[in-house]
């Protein structure tokens, strides 16, 4: 089943999100030579500096460690796993207990009726090491086959987020974190994210003969206290905040914070930093940039303002 284009065009007289006057600054580039197609990133809830990422499809099932500014500090084969397509890493803490999600949710021709989340508890960083999956969840839509890079984790509600790439405008689901057992679950549709800019016909149009789908969301990060969120396209990165008691899918829909990360070449992932006002984003090419931006002054001028 192909994914649906819920719209192909834009309002002309759309308000588009508010550009931040900040720079993504260069603070180092991707060294481990197998770190070849980076398509999820997440910060490490167990050592401070520590930043874990992924390979995209066709990759094992290792997840690396980094520094930061990008150096190698080691990985682990996650057993009993399967990268079919892994594109989005997420981190939080449970009962006390550090945990990654990866997300095997990318589908380019919408094909697969199931696609899973994998959960294990983060383990020491170590140059070479084994962690076992925790538990899964395997799961599929309500509205048929999606293919999706985006996912984050609400912990104040214990549930997992996936935004779908390919709709115009892109949907949010919710899935339980922990399921109650081991069968597969039907994602709940929370409905459409309409605060990111959506692309021209014309953009549609061409975007097979120009490689440039630059409207597209290829990841997403939500910060550790819950009241900060980052979904990244392949253009820029849109900041949203969230009042205490607000629901994820309103906060989604307000006007975001924009930064444009320029030419930034296959940019696909991006995790908040030890800070809720920080983000890191990298891409899909050997010895990518990793690139820091830093919204604590803007967004605190904003908040003032308001």
């Amino acid at each position: 089943m192909s994914t649906t284009l819920l719209c192909a065009c834009s309002d002309p007289n759309e308000t588009l999100p508010a550009e931040v006057r900040l720079v993504p600054v260069v603070i180092g580039k991707l060294e481990d030579p197998k770190i070849r197609e980076a398509s999820g990133l997440a910060r490490s809830q167990k050592t401070e500096n520590v930043l874990w990422t992924i390979n995209d499809n066709g990759a094992k099932e290792w997840v690396h460690a980094i520094a930061p500014n990008g150096r190698r500090l080691g990985e682990f084969d996650l057993k009993k796993s399967e990268n079919k397509d892994w594109e989005d890493l997420a981190s939080f803490v449970l009962n006390d207990t550090p945990y990654l999600l990866v997300a095997d949710i990318g589908d380019n021709d919408a094909r697969h009726k199931k696609r899973t989340l994998y959960v294990v508890e983060e383990p020491d960083v170590e140059k070479s090491g084994k962690a076992r999956v925790g538990w899964r969840i395997d799961f599929r839509y309500p509205d048929g086959p999606r293919d999706a890079e985006s996912a984050a984790v609400d912990i104040e509600n214990q549930r997992a987020l996936v935004l779908s790439k390919r709709d115009i405008p892109p949907v949010l689901y919710e899935l339980p974190l922990v399921p109650e057992d081991d069968k597969t679950i039907t994602a709940t549709w929370l409905g459409t994210i309409t605060s990111l800019p959506r692309p021209s016909r014309q953009d549609v149009q061409f975007a097979p003969k120009t490689k440039d789908w630059h409207w597209q969301p290829v990841g997403m990060d939500i910060s550790a206290d819950n009241l900060a969120a980052v979904i990244l396209t392949y253009r820029a990165v849109y900041f949203y905040s969230r009042q205490p008691g607000q629901d994820w899918f309103d906060a989604l829909n307000q006007k975001p914070r924009r930064v444009s990360i320029g030419n930034f070449r296959n940019a696909e992932a991006i995790a908040f930093a030890n800070d809720k006002r920080s983000v890191i984003v990298t891409g899909e090419n050997r010895h990518s940039r990793l690139l820091l931006i830093n919204f604590d002054e803007d967004v605190a001028n904003a908040e003032e303002n308001e």
